[in-house]
Order: structure tokens, then C-alpha cells, then sequence
């Protein structure tokens, strides 16, 4: 079964986020800080959760489906343990990041803004990561990895499966 689902999550997630909802309900513009918990919860915000906050909080799900795809900072889509981010800015794109970003996809079997079935790996694409001297750069979780050529993304993937084992 695939980890990286769009359930609407355990009894305790559901618990919890429901208890977020009315404990946030009656203060005015909450809708921000509850979709902001519901993806501490939840990792991300999948429909059936954007439509719990809104029969909570009374409010049309296109309200908070529209929050929710306005800013950045929340995904719809799920995230795997470890969160791949290979940088796409001018120096690191010079130096080949984009042949970086292929042999993810490559070796994951999956594109970016995807989870792997087991939930293990997902991958997205950012503009800077701030290693400029390191480029091309990715990132996995808070880890920075620099300096790097296509060969060498399988072993680096490799040693954090090695990790779940």
C-alpha cells in the first residue's frame, strides 16, 4: 500500500486535528493557523482533510482550497520521510543541477512533486538553497549534499535506504 495516500489519516490524526478546529474556530482568520497545524499532522493537506476544516470551521472547501494553493508553504500533495530539494538557481543550474534532478527522477522511478510508494523518498525543485559555492547542490531532509555529478546521486540515495533497514 502506498504511504503517501490521500486518506484522511489515523483515529489520532483525525482526533487531533479536530480538536485544532474547535479550539481555533472562534478567533477571527484561523483558517491560516489551522491548515498550518492540519499539515504538521497530516505532512500535507489532502481534500479530504481541506474538507474536515471546512464543515468545521463553516466555510466553502473552495475557501480553504484556495488558501491552501495560494501559499507555498502548504502542499497538497504527500511528502515522503526524506524530502529531496535539488536546487535549480543560476550557479547551481550552470554547473548541471538540471542532469542531477533527471537521475533522481531516474533512480526513484518518480517525477518531481511525487512521493515513492513506500513514502520513503519525494522530490521537488527550488530556486536557491544558499551553497552557491557547493553547486550543484541537493538537499534531503536538512542534509546539503555539494558538489555533485549524476554518478554519484545512486549511492547518496542509497545510504539513507540503508537507513530503514
Amino acid at each position: 500500500m502506498n504511504k503517501c495516500n490521500g486518506a484522511l489519516g489515523s483515529p489520532e490524526q483525525q482526533a487531533k486535528l479536530k480538536a485544532v478546529i474547535e479550539e481555533s474556530r472562534s478567533t477571527p482568520g484561523c483558517l491560516m493557523h489551522i491548515l498550518q497545524e492540519a499539515q504538521s499532522i497530516y505532512g500535507y493537506l489532502p481534500l479530504p482533510v481541506q474538507k474536515t476544516i471546512a464543515e468545521g470551521l463553516n466555510i466553502s472547501l473552495s475557501e480553504v482550497y484556495g488558501v491552501a494553493t495560494f501559499y507555498s508553504q502548504f502542499s497538497l500533495k504527500p511528502k515522503g520521510k526524506y524530502k529531496i530539494s535539488v536546487c535549480l538557481g543560476t550557479a547551481c543550474y550552470v554547473k548541471g543541477s538540471d542532469k542531477i534532478l533527471e537521475e533522481v527522477q531516474k533512480e526513484l522511478g518518480i517525477k518531481v512533486g511525487e512521493c515513492t510508494p513506500d513514502g520513503l523518498f519525494s522530490i521537488d525543485s527550488c530556486r536557491c538553497v544558499g551553497a552557491c559555492g557547493l553547486a550543484p547542490v541537493m538537499m534531503i531532509n536538512e542534509d546539503v549534499h555539494g558538489r555533485l555529478k549524476p554518478e554519484m546521486v545512486k549511492g547518496i540515495l542509497d545510504s539513507y535506504r540503508r537507513e530503514e533497514q
